[in-house]
């Protein structure tokens, strides 16, 4: 059951009341949502509210809590993806599996070998932020996932301690992803790096290698990059949670 991000003034005793928001629109408009259903909340304390409907008309929909329990759907670690922008469909997947993967945070970088004009990429973080929206409901995560404004690959990646880099890339292998996780500041905000179709070009390389940036791969078969995102952060995940 899909969940949906609440204000804590939108709870009354016990009762939760919507009216003319994003919420209210896609539970009466796209599910129907009718009397006697039920229904799940939440809010930025990570709170979950199991409701059943009593009230729906044109202007409210009013549902009383039956259960309140605490989210535990969020990870224990703070991983961020940085990632050169896809072509449409697959940078919406890919933000699609970011959110689902539990990451806190998306930077979408040009790199040198996007595709994407300056132009087309116009409204796409407002874009981007309903998608999350909708894999937040979907996949019950207890915290919403951040998109930052676009930004170049260098600048996004200064915000980062050097040893919380993980540049994945299918070439230039320096290290491991074992020995990274070993060295990783878990207290800390760790970058799962991703390049574009094209992957990352040689100028782009050499300024890692300048920088000792951690170069590891997913292994011998190449990846599309929403994929890349799922299988690199599922094995860091399983390495340092």
């Amino acid at each position: 059951m899909p969940h949906f991000l609440i204000k804590k003034e939108e709870i009354k005793n016990d009762i939760i009341e919507l009216n003319d928001n994003e919420n209210f629109f896609h539970l009466t408009k796209v599910l129907r949502i009718k009397p006697n259903q039920k229904v799940k909340f939440i809010d930025d304390d990570k709170n979950v509210y199991l409701c059943e409907v009593f009230e729906v008309n044109k202007k409210i929909l009013s549902a009383k809590i039956i259960e309140k329990t605490v989210s535990d759907r969020v990870l224990g670690v703070n991983i961020s993806l940085v990632q050169s922008i896809l072509a449409s469909d697959a940078q919406n997947l890919l933000i699609a599996n970011a959110t689902q993967t539990g990451v806190k945070k998306i930077y979408p970088v040009i790199s040198d070998n996007v595709s994407t004009s300056q132009n087309a990429l116009k409204g796409k973080v407002e874009k981007w932020n309903k998608i999350a929206t909708e894999n937040f409901k979907q996949c019950e995560r207890a915290d919403m996932v951040e998109i930052e404004q676009i930004s170049n690959l260098v600048e996004a990646l200064s915000k980062f301690k050097k040893e919380n880099i993980l540049i994945f890339a299918e070439k230039y292998e320096n290290t491991t992803l074992n020995e990274c996780c070993l060295d990783l500041d878990k207290n800390s905000e760790i970058a799962v790096v991703i390049g574009p179709e094209g992957g990352f070009s040689d100028n782009e390389f050499n300024y890692f290698i300048s920088q000792n940036y951690k170069l590891i791969t997913l292994g011998k078969m190449i990846y599309k990059a929403p994929n890349a995102v799922v299988a690199g952060i599922s094995n860091i995940i399983s390495r340092i949670e």
